[in-house]
């Protein structure tokens, strides 16, 4: 779920209806993306229990990280994940935003990995992946560009990730890939056509997987900014079989708590 954390109104409310969730349901994996701290916060003064530190990743966890909160109230609940947070940008002009994967199992490798044409750390088209492995499975979080964007187009950053994930025995991409299922031709067939399996398509029960439902941040300009949207999705690097996909958070079953909705899948 891209989970616009610290952006979002009503945030700590919205936080405690997700950890209730995560806490009921107790998913294998979760991977969230838009996990945001306040650079200018303090630093986080003792290591979290469980926590991974990508590769690579020189920023410090701060006291308001948004994954941090998750992992401690989920602790608090007797619930126990491993985990690991990658700032990708300065968000927002003062958020250190990136992406953050929880995992039941523990973590025994993480990968850092740049998709964007672009290392600048306060260009707001700056583009990572992060990566776990935990039993022999890779599990990448991902919050790509756009199709149509000339300076930092999808086609580049998807062959970056490609390449990275398709070395590997098994991986699931997770995330936010900005690229709508129903449109042919573009990011959603480009991923397709690279033999990566859409979980969504693989389930036996499924609903209608809309995950956007409004105009949001990045589509406002487009002509069909306001359609609903399938472009938060999982993808499998092979085909398996799945029981159920299931959108969460849209307002409906479970409370709206971002400007995504997040997706739920049963192998």
């Amino acid at each position: 779920m891209n989970t616009h954390s610290l952006v979002e109104p009503d945030y700590e409310a919205k936080r405690k209806f997700f950890v209730d969730f995560i806490a009921k349901e107790q998913p294998d994996v979760f991977a969230l993306q838009e996990v945001n701290q306040t650079a200018s916060a303090p630093a986080m003064p003792i290591p979290l229990a469980n926590y991974c530190p990508c590769s690579g990743n020189g920023i410090l966890l701060k006291e308001d990280n948004h994954a941090a909160a998750v992992a401690q109230m989920l602790k608090e609940e007797g619930v126990h994940y491993y985990w690991s947070w990658l700032p990708a940008k300065i968000g927002y002009d003062k958020y250190d935003e990136g992406m953050a994967i929880f995992s039941r199992m523990p973590i025994t490798a993480t990968e850092n990995l740049l998709l964007s044409r672009t290392d600048d750390y306060h260009y707001w088209k700056t583009r990572r992946a992060l990566g776990i492995c935990a039993g022999d499975v890779w599990y990448y979080a991902v919050h790509m560009g756009w199709w149509k964007d000339e300076e930092e187009p999808f086609l580049d950053q998807w062959e970056k990730m490609s390449h990275a994930a398709s070395g590997k025995q098994m991986a699931f991409l997770l995330g936010d890939f900005n690229s709508e299922a129903a449109v042919r031709g573009e990011g959603y067939d480009l991923i397709a056509r690279d033999g990566w399996q859409d979980t969504y398509c693989l389930a036996q029960h499924k609903d209608d997987g809309y995950t956007v439902v409004q105009a949001i941040d990045g589509w406002r300009d487009t002509p069909d900014a306001a359609e609903k949207k399938r472009i938060d999705q999982i993808w499998c690097s092979k085909v398996i079989p799945v029981k159920s996909s299931r959108v969460v958070f849209r307002g409906t079953q479970e409370p709206q708590v971002s400007d995504h909705a997040g997706i739920l899948i049963e192998l």
